[in-house]
Parts: C-alpha cells; sequence; structure tokens
C-alpha cells in the first residue's frame, strides 16, 4: 500500500480530484482508460503577459513553467494508459516514441507573436486530425489560465478515445479536461499542484455538472473534502 503524507481530495459527480504534486499521487492511482494532458512545456509561459499591443491577460508569474517535467515522469504518464494524448509533443520528441497519430488545433491566425497551432502526441495509431478553433474564441472560453485548452478542443479529444470511460490528467491546471469529461459522460481524476488553479478547476468542474448536457447521467452526491489521505494503489 502506498500512502501519501498530505493530500487534498475532491469529489464532484464522477470526477476526483487530487491537490498535490503527480510525481507522488501517480504511484497510488491505479490504470486508467486514456491520458489526456497539456504538461508544461518549459517555455516559461507563467510569466506575466500584459502587452498593450495584444491586450494580453496577466496572469502573475510562477515557477510552474521554468522546466519541462522530468523524462521520468513523462514515462510514468504515458505507462498510465494505453491511450495518451499529450499536447506539446513536440517538445517532448526526444521522450517519445514515434507515432503516426498526431492532433493538431489550428488557431485560425498565421503569423502571430505565438504558434499558429499546436500538436499533440498520441500514443495510438490513426490518422493525423486537425481542429479549427479560432484564437479569439479561446481567449472568450472563460480562460482563467496561461495555457488553457478551449473546452471544445478537450471535448474533440475526447471523440478520438470514444471507448475510455476513465480519463486521466496529471496536469489539470484550471480543470478543462475534467469540465469535458463532466459535459461527455466520462469519468475523471485530475492532478493539480497549484492551490489556486485547484480551486477554479473544482469551481468548473461543478459548473459543468450543474449545467449538464441533456444525455449526460446526473452526478454522483458529493463526499465532504478530505485531507491527510491514505490512498491504495487502484483505487482511484
Amino acid at each position: 500500500m502506498n500512502a501519501l503524507p498530505y493530500c487534498r481530495k475532491e469529489v464532484i459527480g464522477d470526477c476526483t480530484l487530487y491537490l498535490g504534486d503527480c510525481m507522488e499521487i501517480l504511484p497510488v492511482i491505479g490504470k486508467v482508460d486514456a491520458v489526456i494532458t497539456d504538461p508544461p512545456y518549459g517555455i516559461n509561459a507563467a510569466r506575466a503577459r500584459n502587452s498593450q499591443k495584444w491586450r494580453w491577460k496577466d496572469y502573475g508569474g510562477g515557477e510552474w513553467d521554468r522546466e519541462r517535467p522530468s523524462p521520468e515522469l513523462i514515462k510514468a504518464i504515458v505507462l498510465k494508459a494505453r491511450d495518451v494524448i499529450l499536447w506539446g509533443g513536440n517538445y517532448f520528441s526526444d521522450l517519445l516514441q514515434p507515432s503516426q497519430k498526431w492532433l493538431v488545433w489550428d488557431k485560425g491566425q498565421t503569423d502571430f507573436s505565438l504558434a499558429d497551432c499546436e500538436l499533440a502526441w498520441c500514443s495510438f495509431d490513426g490518422a493525423i486530425r486537425r481542429i479549427e478553433y479560432s484564437r479569439s474564441k479561446a481567449i472568450q472560453d472563460g480562460k482563467q489560465h496561461p495555457t488553457q485548452k478551449p473546452v471544445e478542443v478537450m471535448s474533440w479529444c475526447l471523440a478520438q478515445i470514444p471507448k475510455a470511460k476513465i480519463i486521466l490528467d496529471p496536469f489539470m491546471g484550471s480543470g478543462t479536461t475534467g469540465v469535458a469529461c463532466a459535459r461527455g459522460g466520462r469519468a475523471f481524476i485530475g492532478v493539480e499542484i497549484d492551490p489556486g488553479y485547484f480551486e477554479i478547476a473544482c469551481d468548473r468542474i461543478r459548473k459543468a455538472y450543474a449545467q449538464p448536457d441533456m444525455f449526460v447521467a446526473a452526478p454522483k452526491p458529493e463526499p465532504e473534502v478530505q485531507f491527510g489521505l491514505t490512498l491504495e494503489g487502484g483505487d482511484a
């Protein structure tokens, strides 16, 4: 049995959220059907963006994107499921196996100061797929994290793995993957190390369940928040 010295856990409907370091929490989470995640790329995206020219929002500073996750952590994530969708795959190409399957988020604007598109590496085979979702629409999607993906993009990711029932995101951030799962009737496990973003993720997922899609089952009752958890392997 593996135990964590301290962990906060929230269960909201079919979403189980952990506040803590994913390197410590991953070993006590059993196998899942799929991983969909957007790790830090190590490009210092946490820096304040307050350009008047581009009207960037200032999200404040932080050290979370000073460097990319360790090779050991990327390996641990990839081994958690057969189906893995890892955004920023081009930043981890030296750590990932060659793949014919990539997902492309086309932001509908070229020659911008940032990338025209983003790439996701997939652990499973298939044709390359692309979604076009404009940068301006993404900003209007209630963006609360500097690298937050639109809900529509993450829902599109879920559509690539229709049989996966339990989805893990070890870098949950503001919880967009969890929102997409709540709306799409999938179970979700999320891990976030930053307390502020953890609270944002909890709030967004609660709101997603409060306004469910018509074909999504109603959430189960929420247990109380737990502190100082002892978690057993395979019991997510």
